[in-house]
C-alpha cells in the first residue's frame, strides 16, 4: 500500500483518535510531541505520564500513560544527540493497526506532532512524497467496495 508523506493516524492505546503525522523514511525511529513528561512507578515498573496536544493550537489535549521501554540516545535531523524515553504503542493507519516504538520529545517547532520513521513503516507501506493524506481516501474506497458487494 502506498501512502503520502503526511497522513492522519490514531494511537488507540493512548486515547488519541486522530493526529497529523509525517511519514519519514529518512528517520529511523518514530517521535511523538509531548507537552509534559513525568515518570512514576506502577507495579514495580517505570511508567510515563505525558500530555499530547491533538489540535493545531493545543486546544485539545490528552493525558496519556504508558509503560516505559527505556531511554535511548537519538540523533535528530540537526545532528544533535539527546536521550529520550521510548514507549510501545499501537498505531492505526490506513485501516491497519500495528505496534511501534515511539520516542517522546518536544516537537513544538515541527509542523507534525508525530513522525513515523522507517522502522515503523518497514514492509507495511510505501511512501510517495508526491502524495498527501491518501489513507482516508483508501479507507473510504474500501468501505464503499464492501457496501457495494452487500
Amino acid at each position: 500500500m502506498t501512502l503520502g508523506w503526511r497522513e492522519r493516524v490514531g494511537l488507540p492505546q493512548l486515547g488519541i483518535e486522530r493526529l497529523r503525522a509525517k511519514l519519514d523514511t529518512g528517520a529511523r525511529s518514530s517521535a511523538l510531541h509531548v507537552d509534559s513528561l513525568e515518570t512514576f512507578m506502577r507495579d514495580g515498573s517505570v511508567w510515563l505520564r505525558f500530555d499530547v496536544s491533538q489540535g493545531r493550537h493545543a486546544q485539545y489535549g490528552v493525558t496519556c500513560e504508558a509503560p516505559a521501554l527505556g531511554r535511548r540516545v537519538v540523533t535528530n535531523s540537526s545532528g544533535h544527540r539527546a536521550e529520550r524515553w521510548f514507549i510501545r504503542s499501537q498505531i492505526l493507519l490506513a485501516g491497519h493497526c500495528f505496534d511501534a516504538e515511539i520516542s517522546l520529545t518536544d516537537r513544538r517547532g515541527m509542523r507534525f506532532p508525530l513522525l513515523l520513521g522507517r522502522t515503523a513503516l518497514n514492509e507495511r507501506f510505501r511512501v510517495d512524497p508526491a502524495l498527501s493524506y491518501v489513507a482516508a481516501t483508501l479507507a473510504h474506497a474500501a468501505v464503499a467496495g464492501l457496501s457495494s458487494h452487500a
